[in-house]
C-alpha cells in the first residue's frame, strides 16, 4: 500500500469538529462507535469502516488492519513503560501501526523529542490518530498511567477545547499512512528525511505470520544502531497463526536482533513485552 505523510491542518478545530472524546489512562481517545455511524455516511474514503462492519471483522488482510480499535497490549505497554521508568526524554520515536496512537502520546507527554506515527489505513490517520494527538496536545490531561483511570464504566463524553495555535507539542509530531515498506522508504528517502529512530513502540503487530519479514526490515532499517524496541502482543493469535514464540523464532534465524521477554500478563490469553534491540549494540 502506497506512503503519504498527512500534514497537520492549520485550523485545528478542522481536526476536532464532530469528535467525541472519550478518556482513559488521562489519554483522550475518539469516540469510535460514533465515529463509525458518520463513517458509515461516507467521511470514510477508503471505505474500511462499511468493509468492517459488513464483515464483522476487525481485520481484513491488505484492506483494514485493525487501526479502528484499541487492543489491550497497548495498555500493557504503557503500564510497563510506567513500572519500568522508560525514559523519553529527548528521543526521537516511532509509534508503529499505530492506531489510536496512544502509545506514541504517553511518549509525547514524556518530553519525547520527536514522535512519528505510522498506521496502514489512511482514515485511521485523519479520523482517529491526528484528532488523538491533538486532543491529547490541548487538553494536558490527568497523570498518565494511574490505575484508578482506566474506564470501568462508560466515561462522560467530551467535547475537546477549541484550539488557539499549534501547540509546542504538536509541532513535534508528523503522520504517515502506507504498508510498512513502503512507509521505510519514504521515511528515508522523502524530501524531509528522518534520522533513525532511538525507541520504536509496536502493539499487536506479529498477528500474521505473512508480515513478519516487512516488519523486521522496517525495524531493522529504522532503528539507530543503540535503539529499542517494544513490542506488545499476545502469546498466540488464534485463526491467524502468529504470536511471540513464532516471532521469537523468526527474529533468532536473521540473526539481526536480540530479544528478550521483558513483562507476562497471565490474565485470560497471555501477553508478553517483547524488548529488541541489535546484537551489537551496547
Amino acid at each position: 500500500k502506497a506512503a503519504k505523510e498527512h500534514n497537520i491542518p492549520e485550523d485545528l478545530n478542522k481536526v476536532l469538529e464532530n469528535k467525541v472524546m472519550e478518556t482513559t489512562l488521562g489519554l483522550y481517545y475518539v469516540n469510535v462507535s460514533v465515529l463509525e455511524m458518520m463513517c458509515l455516511d461516507g467521511a470514510d474514503t477508503e471505505g474500511i469502516v462499511s468493509k468492517s462492519v459488513s464483515s464483522r471483522s476487525d481485520l481484513i488482510p491488505g484492506v483494514y488492519e485493525g487501526g479502528l480499535k484499541i487492543w489491550e497490549c497497548t495498555f500493557d505497554l504503557i503500564d510497563y513503560f510506567s513500572e519500568a521508568e522508560i525514559q523519553f526524554t529527548n528521543k526521537t520515536v516511532l509509534d508503529l501501526g499505530c492506531g489510536a496512537g496512544l502509545l506514541g502520546i504517553v511518549a509525547l507527554r514524556g518530553k519525547a523529542e520527536k514522535v512519528h506515527f505510522q498506521d496502514y489505513n489512511s482514515t485511521v490517520i485523519d479520523e482517529i490518530t491526528l484528532p488523538n494527538v491533538v486532543a491529547n496536545c490541548i487538553n494536558k490531561g490527568s497523570r498518565i498511567g494511574s490505575r484508578d483511570n482506566r474506564k470501568t464504566s462508560k466515561p462522560p463524553l467530551k467535547r475537546p477545547k477549541k484550539a488557539e495555535c499549534l501547540p509546542d507539542m504538536l509541532t513535534k509530531c508528523r503522520f504517515f499512512s502506507g504498508g510498512w515498506s513502503e512507509v521505510s522508504q519514504l521515511l528515508l528517502s522523502g524530501n524531509k528525511p528522518v534520522s533513525k529512530y532511538d525507541i520504536i513502540l509496536t502493539s499487536e503487530t506479529i498477528y500474521n505470520p505473512d508480515y513478519y519479514s516487512a516488519l523486521h526490515d522496517t525495524l531493522a532499517q529504522l532503528l539507530d544502531k543503540n535503539g529499542r524496541v517494544y513490542l506488545g502482543s499476545k502469546a498466540h493469535y488464534f485463526g491467524v497463526g502468529g504470536g511471540i514464540p513464532l516471532f521469537e523464532t523468526f527474529i533468532e534465524e536473521r540473526n539481526v536482533f536480540r530479544t528478550s521477554i521483558v513483562k507476562t500478563i497471565d490474565k485470560g490469553l497471555q501477553r508478553c513485552i517483547m524488548e529488541m534491540a541489535f546484537k551489537d549494540s551496547s
